[in-house]
């Protein structure tokens, strides 16, 4: 299948273009919660993503939305100072294009000294305007991140940019 570019899309789409423009994040710096992690409470990072490649697959080729859509996207990620501090990658496939559609996604997000991976479920993703906000499992990691556990929250800042909280439990 050949992919369809982002600026192609119809509204609906570009709804989903704006919310895959930073799926779910963490990070190595930027922590704005020490005083939680000294609590025993864990790790809350927060981070800036901002769009830079994304592909579509259709099932239906300029139709309708289908179950079975497939969106490919990577994402710069930034920390409250403006400083590139990672990218994330990931994929998303819809599973139900009735009631604002949904679908499932996996993403890995690069960062100094690991990897974090997450999954979960978008809703609203066909609804035209900004698009949700929405949160996501932490399901693993590499490095620093060896274990990860915990939850990622997103929400749309701007076009083409989310801000994520990322809560790492210990």
């Amino acid at each position: 299948m050949r992919p369809i570019r982002a600026a192609c899309l119809g509204t609906a789409t570009a709804a989903l273009v704006a919310l895959l423009a930073c799926a779910p994040v963490a990070s190595a710096v930027g922590t704005d919660a020490d005083s939680a992690r000294d609590k025993g409470k864990g790790q809350v990072i927060t981070l800036t993503g901002r769009l830079t490649e994304q592909s579509r697959f259709p099932v239906n080729p300029g139709g309708a939305a289908a179950q079975g859509d497939r969106t490919v996207f990577r994402s710069i990620l930034f920390d409250k100072d403006g400083q590139q501090v990672g990218e994330t990658g990931g994929t998303c496939t819809t599973t139900r294009v009735d009631n604002g559609g949904a679908e499932t996604c996996a993403v890995t997000y690069t960062l100094p000294g690991g990897q974090i991976t997450a999954q979960g479920m978008v809703f609203g993703h066909l609804v035209p305007g900004p698009p949700p906000a929405f949160d996501n499992a932490i399901t693993g990691g590499t490095g620093k991140y060896d274990r990860a556990r915990g939850s990622i929250h997103a929400e749309t800042i701007a076009p083409g940019e989310r801000r994520f909280t990322i809560d790492l439990e210990r």
